[in-house]
């Protein structure tokens, strides 16, 4: 640490966040590549097959709060390693149901699907704390941005792969190879993820830096005691809090269209538009690309519009609005017949959600240092209830109307009520400022705000 010259070890750090969160989405969405095979195979019907997709959501977002506790308590380092392990194993279980009767296999996907939810649930709130301890305000948005643009990378580079080991091998491989893949991860993220002070790569230079413009680099000092944790007060706050409230409807709008791309996309590309997996899988991963790049510019814009002098809120609003927009024209895929048609709506409409998905770097933006690792759970609590409600709502759609017309209306709709959430409810962007609760006595301290990123 004695040279003067600062290294850049967080950009190691923001690398480490990109490639684990696109493990997991891949995670996430081997049941949707898997979906169609999976579905013949077992021989259930659109509705199971929702309700099959939802059971991640279920635990996902139960366990959101917990994870964000345990963050806030033990640190990031250790926790997201067990959750990263953990999902894994689950993932590989799934390849094994297809050994047992249909209703036998069905409930033990449900609950793979159930714990691996569970297990991932510390994510997105440690890739939060992470980039709030590692990253300066004026760089929080883009690193966000990227970490956030993995959902869509993981799908360019493993939606083909999957539906070329699901058309040559089976569904049941897809499982086993992902999971795999996740185990010698866990190892690798051990050894490489450090908080700043005590990372062997970073000198005082960087840590000095990050820690004079905004970044948190002694948030994860001291985890474990006793004393560590979140007040239970300060949930109350930021449920009474109006900007919160807007953002969290936002974000269940926004992650409403994820998980369509997550979950009933693939089926859509072969049920409605009569394309094989493998095809679907090549296909799927068009939309992809352009959500990738949308979703690293939606960041880039952010934060350049921050650096020229706008406000916070024009910033990170004027991405968010604009994209989706953009991506409420999913809805054009109703009228058009031509293939190539198709994908063009659903590329653009992806690539809007892809700008528009700064919801993390919003939270970066409120949330108080005291409850980073809470306060991002308790946002991708409200969010990702729509990884519950998505799969099923469409699962009842097309149940009841034979296609998938009024589902894409469904999903365009989200986009539009995510567009007046931070147009009307959101109001301006600034810090959230938390009291102690008074029954504890003592200091009526005010908190600092954590930067941090879903």
């Amino acid at each position: 640490m004695q040279s003067s010259k600062p290294t850049h070890v967080r950009y190691l750090i923001l690398l480490m966040l990109f490639l684990v969160t696109t493990i997991n989405y891949a995670d996430r969405a081997t049941i949707a590549i898997a979906g169609s095979s999976l579905q013949k195979d077992l021989g259930i019907d659109a509705v199971t097959l929702g309700y099959i997709f939802s059971a991640f959501g279920w635990a996902y977002v139960a366990g959101q709060i917990p994870g964000g506790w345990l963050l806030d308590r033990f640190g990031s380092k250790k926790v997201y390693a067990l959750s990263i392990f953990t999902w894994s194993l689950f993932t590989v279980l799934q390849g094994f149901v297809g050994e047992f009767g249909m209703s036998t296999a069905v409930v033990a996907l449900f609950m793979l699907r159930f714990l691996v939810g569970l297990a991932e649930a510390p994510s997105f709130p440690g890739n939060a704390r992470i980039v709030a301890a590692w990253f300066p305000t004026a760089e929080r948005g883009t690193a966000s941005a990227i970490f956030n643009s993995a959902q869509y990378f993981a799908t360019v580079l493993f939606a083909p792969l999957m539906g070329w080991i699901v058309y040559s091998f089976g569904w049941e491989h897809v499982f086993i190879v992902m999971g795999i893949l996740g185990i010698i991860f866990s190892l690798v993220w051990l050894k490489v993820i450090h908080s700043p002070r005590q990372h062997p790569m970073a000198n005082e230079a960087e840590v000095n830096f990050i820690a004079d413009n905004g970044g948190m680099v002694d948030m994860d000092q001291n985890k474990g005691k006793k004393a560590d944790g979140p007040k239970w007060d300060y949930i109350r706050q930021l449920l009474t809090n109006r900007m919160m409230l807007g953002v969290y409807l936002g974000q269940y709008c926004i992650n409403g269209i994820t998980y369509f791309f997550l979950t009933w996309f693939p089926v859509y590309l072969v049920q409605e538009r009569g394309m094989t997996i493998l095809k679907a899988g090549f296909i799927a991963s068009l939309p992809a690309i352009c959500g990738f790049i949308g979703g690293v510019l939606g960041g880039v814009i952010s934060d350049y519009l921050l650096r020229k002098g706008h406000s916070l809120t024009f910033a990170r609003k004027a991405p968010i609005i604009a994209g989706l927009l953009v991506s409420s024209s999913i809805v054009a895929c109703n009228y058009v017949d031509v293939e190539w048609m198709v994908v063009g709506f659903m590329a653009l409409a992806f690539f809007g959600k892809g700008v528009g998905a700064l919801g993390w770097a919003v939270v970066s933006d409120t949330s108080p240092k005291q409850i980073a690792g809470l306060s991002g759970g308790l946002f991708n609590t409200f969010g990702n209830i729509a990884s519950i409600t998505t799969p099923i709502v469409i699962g009842y759609i097309i149940s009841s109307t034979g296609s998938f017309k009024w589902a894409l209306v469904f999903v365009g709709a989200n986009a539009l009520v995510a567009v007046f959430s931070y147009l009307v409810i959101v109001g301006p962007i600034k810090r959230v400022v938390l009291k102690e609760p008074p029954a504890k006595g003592g200091n009526e301290a005010t908190g600092n705000l954590s930067q941090a990123h879903s």
